[in-house]
C-alpha cells in the first residue's frame, strides 16, 4: 500500500523526505496544526502540504520536504500531545511483519501483577514492575525477583487470573486479524509468561509467541523460570530474525509501552508506542494516545471495509 492523498511516488521522489500521519481532536486540530507549521518553519522546514489521507479518513497527512526526523518528531509531539501519530522517512505500506509486546499493549493488564494479587502481594510486585517498565531497574533481575515472590502459589491461580483479570485492549483482535488478512506475519513477544501469552495469542490471532515460562511442579509455582529470559535484547533479536527470514526489503512494525521495548521499537521500520512510558514514547517513530488499537490501521490507511471485525 502506498501513501495516498493525491500524491504518488513521483512527488515523493522529488519533493518530500518525511511523512507524518496523525489523528487528533477535531476541535483543536487547526490551531495545533498551525502551531506545528510555525515551529517547523522556524527551523527552516516548511510543511509541503496537509490533507486527509483519503476522503472520509480520520487521518491527516503532513509532508515535509526536509527536516531531521528526531527534531521533527519532538515538534509534533509537543504540538499534538494527545494525538495518534506516526512519522516516516519512506512511503507507508502494510508491513510484512508485526511484532508486539503483550502486557499493557495487547492486553490491559500486567500479568505478573495480577497473578501476585492471588498471592496477596500485588502492591509490592506492582511497584517493582513499574520501576522496571520505567527503565529504573534491570529487567531480568526485576523479573526474577517478582517471580521468586510467587513461589508456592497454586498453579490454578493462573487459569483463574486469565478468566477473571486478563482482557484484550480495545481493538487488539481487529488489529492483529486485519494485519494477518493482509499478509502480515504477526509475533507476540513478551517478558511475561507462556502460560498467559499462549492463550492471549490464540485469542487475538498471532502467528508466533516468544515468552518466558514459569517453573511449575506438583501444582505449585516454584518461584523460578525455565530457560533464558525474554528481555529487551531478545525482543529486538526476534524482530531481526523474522526480518531475515522474510527477506531483504521486508517492512516491520513494532509496538510496545515500556523501556524494555525500546530496542525493538528502534530496530523496526516503524516503532509505535502505545500509551507508553516516557522513555518508550521518546524512542518510537510515533504513538497511540487517543484511540484504541484500530488507530494503527487508520494511520496505515487501511480502509474500514478491509478490517476483520470481532
Amino acid at each position: 500500500m502506498t501513501a495516498s492523498g493525491g500524491q504518488g511516488p513521483d512527488f515523493w521522489e522529488t519533493s518530500s523526505v518525511l511523512i507524518a500521519r496523525l489523528i487528533a481532536d477535531s476541535a483543536s486540530l487547526a490551531s495545533n496544526l498551525d502551531a506545528a507549521r510555525a515551529a517547523l518553519a522556524e527551523r527552516g522546514w516548511p510543511v509541503a502540504m496537509a490533507e486527509t489521507v483519503r476522503s472520509g479518513s480520520n487521518a491527516i497527512e503532513i509532508l515535509l520536504p526536509e527536516g531531521e526526523p528526531r527534531e521533527v518528531r519532538a515538534i509534533l509531539d509537543q504540538a499534538f500531545p494527545d494525538s495518534d501519530l506516526i512519522l516516516s522517512d519512506r512511503l507507508f505500506q502494510i508491513p510484512e511483519l508485526f511484532v508486539s509486546d503483550m502486557d499493557s499493549t495487547m492486553i490491559g493488564q500486567e500479568c505478573v501483577d495480577e497473578l501476585a494479587d492471588y498471592a496477596g502481594i500485588k502492591p509490592q510486585i506492582a511497584a517493582i514492575t513499574e520501576r522496571a517498565m520505567q527503565g529504573e531497574l534491570d529487567f531480568a533481575a526485576a523479573l526474577r525477583e517478582r517471580v521468586g515472590l510467587l513461589g508456592g502459589l497454586d498453579e490454578g491461580a493462573i487459569a483463574q487470573c486469565l478468566a477473571e483479570r486478563i482482557a484484550p485492549m480495545p481493538g487488539a483482535r481487529t488489529l492483529v486479524r486485519t494485519l494477518s488478512s493482509l499478509g502480515c506475519h504477526t509475533v507476540l513477544v513478551t517478558g511475561g509468561f507462556h502460560q498467559f501469552a499462549d492463550p492471549v495469542a490464540e485469542l487475538l490471532g498471532f502467528d508466533r509467541v516468544v515468552a518466558n515460562r514459569l517453573d511449575i511442579a506438583d501444582g505449585k509455582l516454584r518461584g523460578g523460570l525455565l530457560g533464558s529470559i525474554v528481555d529487551s535484547s531478545v525482543k529486538a533479536s526476534t524482530l531481526l530474525e523474522e526480518i531475515e527470514r522474510l527477506g531483504e526489503g521486508a517492512h516491520s512494525l513494532a509496538m510496545g509501552d515500556g523501556a524494555n521495548d525500546i530496542p525493538m521499537l528502534e530496530a523496526a521500520t516503524w516503532g509505535l508506542a502505545y500509551r507508553a512510558k516516557p522513555a518508550a514514547r521518546a524512542a518510537a517513530d510515533g504513538w497511540i494516545e487517543r484511540g484504541d488499537l484500530t488507530a494503527v490501521l487508520e494511520l496505515f490507511d487501511v480502509l474500514q471495509s478491509e478490517w476483520v471485525l470481532d
